[in-house]
């Protein structure tokens, strides 16, 4: 049987895990799933039509499954999902979709969600993503796999995180980040590729090589963007992460693309 404080409140209809420990003064809604193993060390409010994965441990005053910060919402019955294995820290916030949006805010696994970050609605959020400290995303967000977001950075909704990218502190990303790019500045620009997490992935010296390489000529050589892009698609051959990201340029976005500082502004790929 779980482990339940008794000053905690699980309203009738809740699925607690027989493994799981619901601490001091959490509220968890009637329509919450809570998965194997799972802690929610005290003050957690868990609402709405909300999983979350097993071995997840949330830290107190975090909120998830409350209504979607939109204008739009009538109380429709959507959902978060959240993966096994997530750390939430104090007092992040994670909504459920709205009905526009497809109906689902979905979580993958293993995710570090640093203190006051925010997980807006209908936003698709990969595996082992990193958020620090006021992460924020907006709705409609769709972040990769691997991704790191740094401290007060915040991502504007319908925007596209790639996955392995890097988003630098205290960072406005207005636009789409190619997977594997580093991104920095107050409004963000592309400040080459994230190197570091590449090496994490066991990137060799060549495949990093090769990788720069197809940066280089994409976004620093001669003509339109337009036809760099068209020339380059020979190379999707060459690198499992040249392909990626040529995928991820062939994908139609909402946002323009988030380009290095000498590009000429925040054009489009058709620019």
């Amino acid at each position: 049987m779980a482990t339940i404080d008794p000053t905690a409140r699980i309203e009738d209809g809740a699925r607690v895990a027989a493994d799981a420990e619901i601490g001091p003064f959490c509220i968890v809604g009637k329509d919450v799933t809570i998965g194997s193993g799972c802690r929610l060390l005290s003050h957690v409010n868990v609402t709405g039509r909300t999983t979350i994965g097993a071995g997840s441990l949330i830290y107190p005053f975090a909120s998830l499954g409350t209504a979607p910060q939109s204008l739009a919402y009538r109380g429709e019955p959507t959902m978060l999902e959240i993966g096994e294995n997530c750390t939430i820290r104090e007092s992040v916030t994670m909504n459920v979709g709205t009905v526009s949006g497809g109906g689902v805010t979905r979580v993958g696994r293993r995710g570090y969600f640093m203190s006051y970050s925010h997980v807006g609605h209908d936003c698709r959020v990969g595996d082992d993503v990193i958020f620090a400290n006021s992460a924020t995303l907006g709705g409609h967000c769709d972040v990769g796999d691997n991704v790191f977001i740094g401290g007060l950075s915040a991502v504007h909704q319908f925007g596209r995180v790639g996955s392995n990218s890097m988003i630098g502190g205290v960072t406005g990303v207005r636009g789409d980040v190619i997977p594997f790019g580093l991104a920095n500045g107050q409004y963000a620009f592309l400040d080459g590729l994230n190197i570091v997490g590449m090496r994490r992935r066991k990137f060799t010296r060549e495949r990093l090589h090769k990788v720069r390489s197809f940066y280089q000529e994409l976004f620093h050589g001669g003509g339109a963007f337009a036809d760099r892009l068209a020339a380059l698609q020979d190379e999707r051959e060459s690198d499992p992460a040249i392909a990626e990201i040529l995928d991820f340029l062939g994908q139609d976005g909402k946002r323009s693309l988030v380009l290095p500082k000498q590009s000429s502004g925040r054009a489009s790929l058709e620019a």
